[in-house]
């Protein structure tokens, strides 16, 4: 039955790719007939009309064409995404529930939802850490793009002096790991700790020790989960991070080899810093690795990223 209900999905994400296909070669005809019946009776409404069309033709065809690009072998999958604040204090810690923000309100625009897994607040403001999990259709395809550090530049609100603040968030971005992935943790390899959670999480929050933590010992790799309600539950929701994680790394690794195969001179970009977010002296959002930029750095926090992420895998894919 999961093996059909995959195929079932699967078929339906290639039938609207084709459905879109074919409205786009339609809206194209559409739009050449138009031309052609305003030229011929030198009718101005027309024209308009196919100029409306042509815009709408040209945002389709963007679409597809980004779609197109997402042929990574995990791209599908749900991402998991985590935000950990870097130097900076309190400040940072406002930085990641800014991006936070930004990644949500991007989500509900894609119509994608968001389950919320670890969270740890900042000792004044703001949020210290958090991992929280995108659900939808090309998820981790798209986000793959914001893996790096993000800095901060603005008068902060919490310097009296108004004097200018650098601050920096690191986010990590890992596909859901589905159970026909072969990735294999060994009983002896990990530990796993228990603690009270923390947080948003509703009643049952910090009542018992439901929280886990696992610890992957070769690798050092660390996950945690307290979203769900019982032990069992964060236990194999938290395992199931920790195969992301290790799935995540296997990427990496792969990534490498390929750019030292094809003697790439383009830093790959793994945890470096790929993206500065400026509101003073001037306002600018500027993408290291693609050169992508826009002034309208409020349009940005409020979740209009996604020249951002296609600029960076029409660059991915060029390299």
């Amino acid at each position: 039955m999961e093996k059909g209900k995959k195929t079932l999905q699967q078929l339906s994400a290639l039938k609207a790719k084709v459905e879109g296909f074919e409205a786009l070669e339609n809206k194209y005809e559409e739009i050449y007939i138009l031309i052609e019946m305003g030229k011929e009776g030198e009718d101005k409404e027309l024209l308009d009309e196919a100029k409306l069309f042509r815009n709408e033709f040209i945002d389709g065809f963007e679409k597809l064409k980004i779609s197109t690009l997402l042929d990574g072998e995990y791209d599908k999958e749900n991402a998991i995404v985590t935000l950990h604040a870097g130097a900076g204090g309190t400040e940072a810690c406002d930085w990641v529930s800014m991006l936070m923000r930004m990644y949500f309100r991007w989500a509900e625009k894609k119509g994608f939802t968001i389950e919320t897994l670890d969270y740890l607040d900042g000792e004044g403001a703001g949020v210290k850490s958090v991992t929280f999990q995108v659900n939808g259709e090309n998820a981790y395809g798209y986000l793959k793009s914001e893996k790096g550090v993000h800095r901060l530049v603005r008068v902060s609100p919490f310097d009296s002096s108004g004097r200018r603040h650098t601050s920096f968030a690191s986010c990590d971005v890992m596909p859901e790991i589905s159970d026909d992935m072969d990735i294999v943790v060994e009983t002896d390899d990990i530990r796993i700790d228990t603690y009270r959670a923390s947080g948003a999480g509703g009643q049952h929050i910090n009542k018992t020790s439901s929280a886990i933590r696992i610890t992957h010992m070769p690798s050092g790799v660390v996950v945690q989960c307290q979203n769900e309600r019982s032990q069992h539950s964060n236990k194999d929701r938290a395992m199931k991070m920790l195969k992301s994680k290790l799935l995540e790394i296997r990427i990496e690794e792969q990534m490498k080899k390929l750019a030292e195969i094809r003697g790439d001179i383009k830093e790959i970009g793994w945890g470096s810093q790929i993206r500065s977010y400026v509101f003073m002296p001037y306002t600018m959002v500027k993408d290291h690795r693609t050169s992508e930029e826009s002034g309208n750095i409020n349009a940005v926090m409020d979740g209009n990223i996604d020249n951002y992420i296609n600029a960076y895998l029409g660059w991915i894919h060029s390299s």
